[in-house]
């Protein structure tokens, strides 16, 4: 593919000076890019022969850096120590937006057993696509990210407290061609810059939102797709800054604009005769594993909503009448329900709403497998797809309308438990622990709107 590098392609970039930077890095909780950039004769002389090192501290902070206590992986009592960064060669890519750079992502293991950090994502991942395996079961994936785009850097933002923030268009521009020609700069290099470094692009079109873009990924397996997914989000705040221009991912960075999403697609293959295994060729129809898939899925929504649903700004987008799902159902081609399954024979394929833009996408397709894989396990079949209105129907289960909700459904999850673990459970919980008693604490603009003279 364009743009990735074998191992003997880097050594010859870096001695030719086509590439004097590495950029060494993983996802963490977060979905974020964490790492070094390590020079190019560095890189030849170790980092292709041994690992790197990070402190452990990495996988406990929040998204200001501050290390809580709690975990099992590391704190002050065990000296915050580190893991080893364990380059994935597979993964090594030229960063075209960067001058003469290259990136390849890590896994994480343990400094003293050498084993894989059970807390990383990309390790939460791998497992889930290894149980799939065990069972003979592979999955494509494709993630839909959506964003906003605005006139501003991130440093202006910054000095006004996010404040008086100008999107880049002046209207809703949902499939416009006129009115996304004015961004069409920082869009297009995003697009062109993205296919070259091996994060293949299939559209991008305007959305519901005055400044709102769309920009698709084309999908791959899992593990391909989320490493694609947190390059391409990394790289288009990158690149929109070098425009003079500032991204967000928010789900919902206004109350009165729409939320952006991050839709999931999902097929089901077999892993030793490629067939679409949620489609029934010789009845040119969904098959009965679809259903117990979907069975899986739909009890997934709500005790894996928190990750699907990751912050507290996620719930703000779960809206009615606002593309973004309310209630727990599946449906052929319905934009109301949770789950919507679209295209026929081998493009069948399941797509979950539910997530927004603000998700790790290492952690939500691992949560995806897992309530799949559970309904399959369990056979729990999905009833018949949802017809009308899902927004205004009354007699379907709800998602959870807070992170609190969200971490208790997850805190008693049978599924949780079943696929991830009791460690790697706790893990999750304590991170939305965290989150909320950072928010709870917090005093906002609207508080001291509200209160500040009246009280």
């Amino acid at each position: 593919m364009n743009g990735l590098f074998s191992p003997e392609e880097i050594e010859n970039a870096i001695r030719s000076g086509e590439i004097d930077t590495v950029i060494t890095a993983f996802p963490d909780h977060l979905g974020r890019l964490i790492g070094k950039r390590t020079v190019g004769d560095y890189f030849l002389d170790h980092v292709m022969t041994r690992p790197l090192h990070a402190c452990a501290y990495l996988l406990t902070v929040d998204m200001e850096m501050t290390p809580f206590q709690g975990f099992e992986l590391t704190s002050w009592d065990r000296g915050y120590g580190d893991f080893r960064m364990i380059p994935d060669f597979s993964t090594l890519r030229k960063i075209s937006w960067l001058e003469k750079t290259a990136l390849v992502l890590c896994d994480l293991e343990g400094e003293e057993d050498d084993q894989p950090v059970q807390e990383s994502p990309r390790t939460i991942l791998r497992q889930q696509i290894q149980l799939a395996e065990s069972r003979g079961y592979s999955f494509a994936m494709g993630s839909e990210l959506e964003f906003y785009l605005f006139d501003q850097t991130y440093r202006s933002m910054y000095g006004s407290s996010f404040r008086d923030l100008r999107p880049s268009t002046d209207y809703l521009v949902d499939y416009h061609i006129l009115g996304t020609t004015q961004d069409e700069p920082v869009i297009r290099d995003i697009r062109n810059q993205m296919n070259n470094s091996a994060v293949p692009i299939e559209f991008s079109k305007g959305e519901w939102g005055r400044g709102q873009y769309e920009i698709n990924l084309r999908y791959t397996h899992p593990l391909e797709m989320a490493d694609r997914h947190a390059i391409y989000k990394n790289g288009a705040k990158e690149i929109a800054t070098k425009h003079g221009k500032a991204i967000t991912f928010m789900a919902k960075y206004a109350s009165e604009a729409a939320g952006s999403s991050c839709h999931l697609h999902t097929s089901m293959w077999g892993v030793e005769d490629q067939a679409n295994l949620l489609w029934d060729e010789g009845k040119s129809a969904p098959s009965q594993l679809l259903r117990w898939f979907i069975g899986g899925l739909l009890q997934g929504e709500r005790e894996l909503c928190l990750l699907f649903a990751p912050t507290v700004n996620s719930y703000k987008r779960f809206r009615k009448g606002s593309f973004a799902p309310t209630a727990i159902s599946w449906s052929v081609d319905n934009r109301t329900t949770c789950l919507r399954c679209v295209g026929h024979g081998g493009s069948f394929r399941v797509e979950n709403r539910l997530p927004g833009a603000d998700v790790n996408p290492y952690l939500s397709m691992a949560a995806t497998i897992a309530a799949g894989l559970y309904g399959i396990e369990h056979q729990i079949d999905c009833g018949d797809p949802f017809g009308g209105d899902a927004y205004s129907h009354s007699g379907l289960e709800r998602v959870p309308g807070t992170l609190d909700e969200a971490m208790e459904a997850f805190r008693n999850s049978a599924i949780a438990e079943w696929a991830f673990g009791e460690r790697v459970k706790r893990f999750l919980i304590h991170q939305a622990e965290i989150e909320l008693s950072c928010y709870h604490e917090a005093v906002t603009d609207w508080e001291r709107n509200r209160y500040f003279e009246r009280i």
